[in-house]
């Protein structure tokens, strides 16, 4: 009991990708550089999607759900990870680790669902036209909103309470940017292998089935796309499909090396990276991806500006 007592009255040291690089000064202005890119084309285009009604279309509210949660995914990570680096103090508390972890277990695996529930809106714009108002009503819609929420803040709930009870008697610094459960089992002085297998089947659980969902919905999207008789319908389907498979490759790739691959093929440094890309590269680039390439919400983000720029 005394060693637990002490255990949760510890906190961690951080050890993330600043610290190992050879250039920390510059690689630290990136990443900066990349949050501030990050904020600002989310919260724009979730400000486009909140005012312009002619955007309140399940499409554009889930894509508006996405730019929300990366919104906040990138900021449970970079803003401590740049003042650290600022102060040279990387220490975060017993409490502050598993906040950490509970928000970033949650924002990603809700980023999972929310990516397959898109594929499948796709699907249903593209294959079924004439029934998508039914397929895709508002209730509908709510519904693939919540659902991811709810599921993985359940899911983060529980791994983080069984993560944060073990006794972690080895050194206290985590050599990764943030808070994980890879990095911080490493330092457990229990034994943590069948935990390390229940991780395995979750992520496995939480990866598999929705990539699979995302893959079968553009393949029958492709099928049916490519019997389109006009071009002009043609190519749109494929630039709106293209830009979310981009998104759906970045992220279910990060994800897949991070918690599906054995730990015996991670190292620190591999982690840190794959890190950096899912927490700061990723949210920044994901609005990008899908505004620069669609003219509705091109359209709408110069209607926004021009109301409230006059």
């Amino acid at each position: 009991m005394e060693h637990r007592n002490s255990t949760l009255g510890s906190g961690f040291t951080l050890m993330g990708i600043l610290n190992d690089s050879g250039y920390p000064e510059l690689l630290c202005a990136m990443i900066s550089v990349l949050y501030v890119l990050a904020m600002t084309s989310n919260g724009l285009l979730l400000l486009v999607i909140t005012v312009d009604a002619r955007l309140h279309v399940p499409m554009y509210l889930l894509l508006g759900q996405l730019s929300l949660m990366d919104l906040l995914f990138t900021s449970v990570v970079t803003p401590k990870a740049i003042v650290d680096f600022m102060l040279s103090d990387n220490t975060i508390s017993f409490g502050g680790c598993a906040l950490q972890m509970f928000l970033a277990l949650t924002l990603g695996g809700a980023e999972d669902l929310l990516l397959a529930f898109m594929a499948y809106d796709r699907y249903v714009a593209i294959c079924h036209p004439l029934n998508y108002m039914v397929l895709m009503r508002p209730r509908v819609c709510w519904l693939m909103i919540a659902t991811p929420w709810v599921l993985a803040s359940l899911n983060a709930v529980g791994h983080t309470l069984y993560t944060m009870h073990f006794p972690f008697c080895m050194s206290r610094k985590i050599k990764h940017l943030l808070c994980e459960i890879p990095p911080l089992l490493k330092l457990a002085c229990a034994d943590a292998s069948s935990y390390e297998l229940m991780v395995y089947v979750t992520g496995v659980t939480f990866l598999l089935p929705p990539l699979a969902a995302i893959l079968a919905s553009y393949t029958l999207i492709l099928y049916t796309v490519l019997r389109m008789p006009s071009n002009e319908g043609r190519q749109k389907a494929l630039v709106t499909c293209s830009s979310h498979l981009t998104v759906v490759g970045m992220f279910y790739g990060a994800a897949t090396f991070m918690y599906v691959l054995p730990s015996s093929l991670h190292s620190p440094k591999q982690d840190n990276i794959i890190s950096v890309f899912y927490t700061i590269v990723t949210p920044a680039l994901n609005p990008l991806i899908y505004s620069l390439r669609n003219k509705e919400v091109m359209g709408a983000l110069r209607r926004v500006l021009g109301k409230y720029m006059l």
